[in-house]
């Protein structure tokens, strides 16, 4: 199994309570951002990622793409299932990760793209309504020019 695989597979189970477990995959300085966070070092991404666990408990990642690269980097593309605490509703966030690998099959940076105004905020009833008026878009249906 390659490191990136050992890695996906740990994604997939990826829980509040196997956050102790990052370390076997993540090197001790690697570097994570997403559009809300930028720290280096895995206690400080397995603090965020406990935190999100905490704010979306039963939250589970769903790898639906890898494609493994040259010189230790490769892309996998995910989708994140969780109710979301407000609304309630069963949501699900589609996303793609950049990583790289050290000679160890550690990750030595993990960045997240994803798009929080589509995927989070439009899904929020007030601020659906602020980001449709921002874009002028008063109406779902409405198509661009």
């Amino acid at each position: 199994m390659t490191a990136l695989d050992a890695l996906c597979t740990y994604f997939e189970r990826l829980s509040a309570h196997n956050l102790d477990e990052l370390d076997t995959y993540y090197a001790a300085d690697a570097r994570f951002k997403d559009p809300f966070h930028e720290v280096t070092g895995v206690a400080a991404i397995r603090a965020i990622l406990r935190h999100s666990f905490d704010k979306l408990p039963g939250a589970r990642f769903r790898v639906t793409g890898r494609f493994p690269g040259e010189d230790g980097h490769a892309v996998i593309l995910w989708e994140m299932d969780f109710t979301m605490p407000i609304t309630r509703q069963p949501t699900t966030i589609r996303g793609a990760t950049h990583l790289t690998f050290d000679a160890a099959g550690k990750v030595t940076l993990h960045r997240d793209y994803w798009d929080a105004a589509e995927e989070l905020y439009a899904r929020l009833p007030v601020l659906r309504w602020l980001m449709r008026a921002l874009a002028g878009c008063p109406s779902k249906n409405r198509s661009r020019s």
